[in-house]
C-alpha cells in the first residue's frame, strides 16, 4: 500500500497521511473480498474529483496487474525502503471495464449529464493524462509514446508563451487601444463619465532571447524535450536564436525554423556530431563570446542556459566568460533539471562558479516548470 499511495501521488493525485490511514482501516476491517469491493473502496475514498475518479481504475491496474500502458515511478522514489520490491499480485486477473456498473457513468462524465465517460469524457481523460505528464520528471518517461507526447506538449508550450508574450499590453499614458476596464474603475469618481481614458501599449520585448542547451550525457534524458521546447521559442514575433553544446558549440536556429520537420531532425543529426558525450561549458561559452556573440547579442538580450552544470572544464575559465556574457546581455537566465530533485544542492565547480552571475536560477525538470519560465520573460 504504500507503493500504491506512492504511485497514486507521482499520477496526480493529492494523498495526505489521512487519506492512507482511511485506506488501511478500510482493508484491515474484512473489506477486502474481491478485487472489485477493493477497487471501489479505494476508489471513492482517494479521490478528489471527477478527473482522478475517470482515470482511477487504469492507475490501479497499471500498479497491482503490471499495466505498461501508463507511466510508473522508479521504485527509488518511494518513501519506503519496502516499496523498492517486486510489486505483489494480489490477484490472478485485473478487475473488467464493467464491472464499476452505475459507478463508473455519471460520476465519470466530464459534464455530469449522465453519460458514459466513454461518450462524453474522452477529452477530460486525454487533459487529465496530459496534466499528469506535465507534473511528472521528464527523466521518468521510458514509454516511448510518454516521450512524443511530452515532445509535442513542450512544443507547444512554448508556442502559446511566445504568443502571449506579443500579445500582452500594459496601462501607459498614450497608446493607441483603450483599457476599459482601468478606464471604468478611473472614472467611478465622476459617476462613471469617462473623463479620464486610461490606455493600454505593448511594452518592449527582449530583442531577442538566446537560448544555450546543454545535449551532453548527463542531460540525455532532457535533451529531446529542452529542444522541442526551443523549437517553439523559434520565429517571429519573438526573435530568437538557438544553439546547442557538449564539447562544441553548435548553431541550430535555422534547422529549427526548416518547415519540413523531417529535414530539420536530418539537419540536426548531423550537426549534433557528439551528443550524448561530454561536458566543456567554459569553452562552448568562450567560443559563442568569441563568435556569436556580437551578431546575436544586444543590450536588450536576455540569454537562457538549460544546462545542469557538471562541467569539465575549469571553474575560472567559465567564470571569466560568464562575466563577459553578463556585461552584454540583460539578463542570463540558467535553467537546471536538477534543481526540482529533492535534496539538490547546486555543489558541482561549474554550477558553483555559475551561481554569481546569474539573475535567475530555476528548476527545468517539468513541463510545468518551463511554463513558469514564462512570468520571468514577461516581466522584462
Amino acid at each position: 500500500m504504500v507503493g500504491f499511495i506512492a504511485h497514486l501521488r507521482q499520477n496526480g493525485y493529492s494523498i495526505g497521511l489521512a487519506e492512507a490511514d482511511m485506506a488501511l482501516s478500510f482493508l484491515a476491517a474484512g473489506n477486502a473480498l474481491s478485487v472489485e469491493s477493493v477497487r471501489l473502496g479505494l476508489k471513492t475514498m482517494l479521490t478528489g474529483n471527477s478527473d482522478q475518479w475517470s482515470k482511477f481504475d487504469d492507475v490501479f491496474r497499471s500498479y497491482w496487474f503490471a499495466d505498461r500502458s501508463r507511466s510508473e515511478p522508479s521504485a527509488t522514489e518511494f518513501s519506503s525502503p519496502r516499496a523498492g520490491r517486486t510489486r505483489p499480485r494480489l490477484w490472478d486477473r485485473p478487475p473488467t471495464d464493467s464491472a464499476d456498473g452505475a459507478a463508473t457513468g455519471p460520476v465519470a462524465s466530464a459534464g455530469g449529464n449522465g453519460k458514459p465517460a466513454d461518450t462524453v469524457g474522452c477529452g477530460r481523460l486525454v487533459a487529465s493524462r496530459t496534466e499528469t505528464l506535465a507534473r511528472t520528471d521528464l527523466r521518468h518517461l521510458v514509454d516511448p509514446a510518454d516521450i512524443d507526447e511530452a515532445e509535442r506538449v513542450a512544443e507547444r508550450l512554448a508556442r502559446a508563451i511566445r504568443y502571449r508574450l506579443s500579445r500582452r499590453r500594459k496601462a501607459a499614458r498614450r497608446g493607441r487601444i483603450v483599457d476599459l476596464r482601468r478606464t471604468i474603475r478611473r472614472n467611478l469618481p465622476h459617476g462613471g463619465e469617462p473623463v479620464e481614458i486610461v490606455w493600454r501599449r505593448r511594452p518592449l520585448r527582449p530583442a531577442n532571447l538566446v537560448l544555450l542547451v546543454d545535449v551532453s550525457g548527463s542531460m540525455k534524458v532532457y535533451s529531446r524535450c529542452f529542444l522541442a521546447f526551443v523549437r517553439g521559442l523559434i520565429g517571429a514575433p519573438i526573435e530568437a536564436e538557438a544553439f546547442l553544446f557538449h564539447t562544441r558549440l553548435v548553431r541550430i536556429s535555422g534547422a529549427l525554423r526548416d518547415a519540413d520537420p523531417m529535414r530539420s531532425l536530418a539537419r540536426l543529426s548531423l550537426m549534433a556530431d557528439g551528443f550524448g558525450g561530454g561536458t566543456q561549458i567554459a569553452a562552448s561559452v568562450r567560443q559563442f563570446n568569441d563568435r556569436h556573440a556580437r551578431e546575436v547579442i544586444s543590450s536588450r538580450s536576455v540569454v537562457i542556459v538549460m544546462s545542469d552544470g557538471y562541467d569539465t572544464d575549469p571553474p575560472e575559465l567559465l567564470t571569466l566568460e560568464l562575466e563577459r556574457l553578463k556585461r552584454r546581455v540583460r539578463r542570463l537566465v540558467w535553467l537546471n533539471p536538477l534543481l526540482g530533485w529533492r535534496d539538490y544542492a547546486p555543489v558541482a565547480r561549474g554550477m558553483a562558479a555559475s551561481l554569481p552571475h546569474i539573475d535567475l536560477f530555476a528548476a527545468a525538470h517539468t513541463l510545468e516548470a518551463l511554463a513558469a519560465l514564462e512570468c520571468e520573460l514577461a516581466q522584462l
